[in-house]
C-alpha cells in the first residue's frame, strides 16, 4: 500500500510532467494530475476541505481580470490566502478537464506572449502549476524530503511567496458554493471510473452498459437531478454486482454521490 510520502512524491512527479510536457499533451497531462488527487487520501480531503467553502464562480469574476475588448491585457491574478489559491487551481484544472473552458483560448487570453501557445504555456505553468507545488510542498514540508522542495522552479516571487497563515480564516459562502465542489468532485471520479472501465477485461457489451450509466451519472450530477441519480447509482450499482467488477475508487465515488445526494 502506497504511503502518504509515496503519493505526494507521485502528486509532484504529475506537477512536474504538465510543466515538462509538449502543449499538445497538456489536457492529458492535467487529467493525470487530477487523478493523483483523487488517488491520494491525504490530497483530497485537502481539496475537499479547501473547496467545500469556496466560491469558485464569484472567485472568477475577481482573478479573471478582463482588458477591455477582451483580449490583450487580460490576465489571471491566483487569489491571496493558502486555502483559497488551492481551490481556485483546483477548480479551474478541474473545468480544463471538462472542457468547460477551452485550454487554448483561455492562454491566448490570459497568458499572451509572442503569439506563441508554447510561450503562453510556459507562463501558465510558472505561475499555476508552480504555485501548487510551492503550496503542497510547505502544507507536507515534514512529510517530504529536503530535495522534494521545488526551490529551483522558475515561479515568479510574488507566486512563490506564500500569503500568512493568519490570513486564511474560513468564512461563510453560499450553499451553492459546497454543492459545486462536490459536483466537481464526483465528476472527476466518474472520469476516473470511466478509464478503469475502459482499461478493464469486461466484454465490449458490458463496457458499452457502464459507458452509458455512468455518462448519463455524469449529466444528472451537472444537472442537480438527486432522484436521476439515485436511479443511477442502483444501476451502476446492480453493474457491478453482476459482473463483479470493483475498480479502485468505486467506494470513493458511491461515497462522493451519496455526500453531493445528501446536500441537494
Amino acid at each position: 500500500m502506497e504511503t502518504t510520502k509515496t503519493q505526494l512524491k507521485g502528486f509532484l512527479n504529475k506537477c512536474r510532467e504538465v510543466r515538462n510536457c509538449k502543449f499538445i499533451m497538456a489536457t492529458t497531462k492535467i487529467k493525470d494530475l487530477l487523478k493523483a488527487i483523487v488517488n491520494s487520501a491525504d490530497l483530497y480531503e485537502l481539496f475537499n476541505t479547501v473547496a467545500a467553502n469556496f466560491d469558485y464562480v464569484a472567485a472568477k469574476q475577481t482573478c479573471f481580470v478582463e482588458a477591455e475588448g477582451g483580449y490583450g491585457n487580460s490576465k489571471l491574478v491566483l487569489p491571496d490566502t493558502i486555502g483559497d489559491r488551492l481551490a481556485f487551481i483546483f477548480c479551474l484544472l478541474v473545468e480544463f478537464d471538462r472542457n468547460d473552458i477551452n485550454f487554448n483560448a483561455f492562454l491566448q487570453k490570459y497568458y499572451p506572449k509572442d503569439g506563441s501557445y508554447y510561450a503562453s504555456y510556459q507562463l501558465f505553468c510558472d505561475e499555476i502549476i508552480g504555485s501548487l507545488e510551492v503550496i503542497i510542498c510547505d502544507i507536507y514540508a515534514e512529510e517530504l524530503s529536503e530535495g522534494e522542495h521545488p526551490e529551483a522552479l522558475p515561479v515568479p516571487a510574488k507566486q512563490a511567496q506564500l500569503p500568512p497563515a493568519g490570513t486564511q480564516k474560513p468564512t461563510a459562502k453560499a450553499p451553492g458554493a459546497k454543492i459545486a465542489a462536490s459536483v466537481n468532485t464526483v465528476c472527476m471520479f466518474i472520469e476516473s471510473e470511466k478509464e478503469s472501465v475502459e482499461d478493464s477485461d469486461l466484454g465490449d457489451e458490458e463496457k458499452e452498459a457502464a459507458r452509458t450509466i455512468l455518462e448519463s451519472l455524469s449529466a444528472a450530477v451537472r444537472a442537480g437531478d438527486a432522484q436521476n441519480i439515485k436511479a443511477l447509482i442502483c444501476g451502476y450499482n446492480y453493474l457491478v454486482m453482476s459482473t463483479e467488477f470493483v475498480s479502485d475508487t468505486l467506494s470513493a465515488l458511491f461515497e462522493s454521490l451519496g455526500d453531493l445526494v445528501g446536500s441537494l
